[in-house]
């Protein structure tokens, strides 16, 4: 039976052929070019064909070069995929459930940070408005925002929900003055389906509600989606605060009044399933999350 090709050598030609360089060859497989030279001269010796054609600080692939280059790197390529799938089959999964803005706005710029310190666990994101039912749905946790009280479910709150109304920089200083939350009323609202009461709710927590229409302006699909609306000056949302501590900070986003309302126990709760033993990898992101939200673990 014909001998495999050396597959140390096949490794250096793919480099070489990929980056028709000896040199980024040699950097990207840690030695030096002369090894290179000496695997890609084997593998020629082995196949009995020239694969290179080697000039002045340059090479080029020869025509049998092109047809081992394809084979070799298809091939290399299904074998590193084949180890990233037996790796992954070692990793723990955690199935998640949350909102696409806290996911978007909060949840995803971070999780490489929790993949970072916990190697072994492999995050499972989805997102959905449906109620969670941990019955029919193959979750581990979702991240849900209620007052904490449902039934089967172990309740960990997580952030305090103060809302307050936002606008680009740009709206408030050309737009019609925004002094008071009366000046609302001269304004566009941006709404969300997700959170269709917030307006109305803050409004009346400011006592103006009866000056304008909480229910009137844009209504998007998401929160997300009614923030980045409101950094291109089309009218103010209201925001979550910690959703929109970024562009506070950059300035993308304002708070033209002091006024804010903090909804008490009505709040972003990690639900777990209460008939159902916490793993230690739940526990890690349980604890992960509570600590990067300045929250205190439940007992």
């Amino acid at each position: 039976m014909d001998r495999l090709p050396p597959l140390n050598a096949v490794r250096a030609f793919e480099a070489v052929a990929r980056h028709l360089s000896m040199s980024l060859a040699a950097a990207e497989l840690h030695v030096t070019p002369g090894a290179i030279s000496r695997q890609v001269q084997l593998l020629e010796s082995h196949l009995g064909v020239s694969l290179l054609k080697r000039g002045h600080r340059q090479v080029s692939l020869t025509r049998q070069g092109s047809d081992f280059f394809r084979a070799s790197a298809k091939a290399i390529e299904l074998i590193r995929s084949a180890g990233l799938r037996v790796k992954r089959g070692r990793r723990a999964q955690l199935k998640i459930r949350a909102y696409t803005t806290f996911s978007m706005k909060w949840l995803i710029p971070r999780l490489s940070g929790f993949h970072a310190a916990h190697p072994d666990v492999e995050v499972l994101l989805t997102t959905s408005l449906d109620p969670v039912d941990f019955k029919r749905d193959d979750l581990d946790g979702a991240i849900r925002l209620g007052d904490g009280k449902w039934p089967d479910v172990t309740a960990h709150r997580l952030v305090a929900n103060i809302l307050t109304p936002v606008a680009s920089p740009k709206l408030i200083k050309a737009g019609p003055p925004l002094r008071k939350p009366e000046d609302l009323a001269a304004h566009t609202l941006l709404h969300s389906i997700a959170r269709p009461d917030d307006w109305a709710v803050w409004l009346e927590d400011a006592g103006v509600i009866e000056h304008l229409d909480p229910h009137a302006g844009m209504t998007y699909e998401s929160s997300a989606i009614a923030y980045a609306a409101a950094v291109e000056g089309q009218g103010l949302a209201m925001a979550q605060l910690f959703l929109v501590e970024p562009e506070l900070a950059t300035g993308k986003l304002k708070r033209p009044f002091k006024h804010t309302l903090d909804m008490g126990d009505f709040t972003y709760y990690l639900i777990t399933p209460r008939a159902r033993p916490e793993s230690v990898h739940m526990q890690q992101f349980r604890l992960w999350l509570l600590e990067h939200l300045g929250a205190v673990a439940a007992p």
